[in-house]
């Protein structure tokens, strides 16, 4: 069996000028051209207070594009102009947030998030209040 060499230290820079490779002869050094809408990042909603309560399976989330609810996995999404109304308050047993949106057509959607402890319960309504407001002032 041949000994190998052994692998070269941790670098020495860059080749010496003669051996640097050279760039390729079609390589464009940059388009004159805007990039296409598709390649642009997506346009932000504007910023603003968001609100957020998720538990193993589901969560809502309360933002300036609108509201979502995400139930075990499956996301449903309401945009601010389809949303009559949203409503909120405890599971009777006082263990998880339930939150509603009635569309404008008159559907019902509903997602109950489970708060772990139940102190944080306590937490999520004036937050979801206060964010609710911001969006809905007029309920």
């Amino acid at each position: 069996m041949t000994q190998q060499p052994p692998p070269p230290g941790p670098g020495f820079g860059p080749p010496p000028p003669q051996y640097a490779p050279a760039p390729p002869p079609y390589a464009p050094a940059h388009p004159p051209y805007a990039q296409p809408p598709y390649a642009q990042a997506p346009q932000q909603a504007a910023a603003g207070p968001d609100f957020l309560a998720v538990d193993k399976r589901n969560a809502v989330v309360v933002d300036a594009s609108g509201v979502a609810f995400e139930t075990s996995g499956l996301t449903v999404e309401f945009r601010w102009p389809e949303i009559r109304s949203v409503h909120y308050r405890a599971s009777p047993d006082g263990k998880a947030l339930m939150v509603a949106v009635v569309h404008m057509d008159g559907r019902f959607y509903e997602c109950v998030v489970e708060a772990r402890p139940r102190t944080r319960l306590q937490e999520w309504f004036p937050q979801l209040a206060w964010v609710l407001g911001h969006y809905r002032p007029m309920g």
